[in-house]
């Protein structure tokens, strides 16, 4: 599995700020229980029940889950639970693909919430590890997601191809990247 990673994030107005994303901790699993918690529960996000000390016990514990976080000035801005071995692509031809189970910034970098966010850019800096995750994995950058409703827009933003509602996951919209083209 990847070390930590540099990355860049912009802080506004326009600084650009080096970030790293690295295998997510039990002591980032306590910032989100102490930090992001009490503000997700009093915002009614959609992930506020999300527990991440059991998504990081799963990704210990099973070789088909990688978790991982970003960090910056010593706070947790994201994190991501990956599966990198189960899901096959919506296309016919079934390929293998890395498929995000859960992503989530940091209450105080969505816009949602925070205008201007702490930190912009997250989201899409978590996306763009899947894929190159993908990548690393011989997957040829192929992502795959079911959207909370308030994100559809966010993958639709950054050109993730739409494949509509699963019924199979409670009519939540399914997004795929392709193969990267070299």
């Amino acid at each position: 599995m990847p070390m930590n990673r540099p990355l860049r994030l912009t802080k506004p107005p326009d600084d650009i700020v080096t970030a790293t994303i690295g295998l997510l901790t039990q002591e980032h699993a306590g910032q989100i229980d102490d930090i992001w918690a009490g503000i997700l529960r009093e915002t009614q996000q959609p992930d506020a029940s999300w527990n991440w000390a059991h998504k990081l016990r799963l990704a210990v514990n099973d070789d088909r889950y990688e978790a991982y976080g970003i960090e910056f000035e010593a706070l947790l801005q994201g994190v991501i639970l990956l599966e990198t071995q189960w899901h096959r692509s919506w296309l016919p031809q079934r390929f293998p693909l890395v498929y995000v189970e859960y992503l989530a910034s940091a209450p105080w970098n969505r816009r949602l919430l925070e205008d201007p966010p702490y930190l912009i850019g997250v989201g899409r800096a978590l996306v763009l590890f899947a894929r190159q995750r993908s990548v690393e994995l011989g997957y040829g950058g192929r992502v795959g997601l079911h959207a909370l409703p308030g994100a559809e827009a966010f993958y639709r933003r950054y050109n993730m191809p739409d494949y509509g509602p699963d019924p199979d996951k409670d009519g939540l919209v399914y997004f795929e990247y392709a193969a990267l083209t070299l």
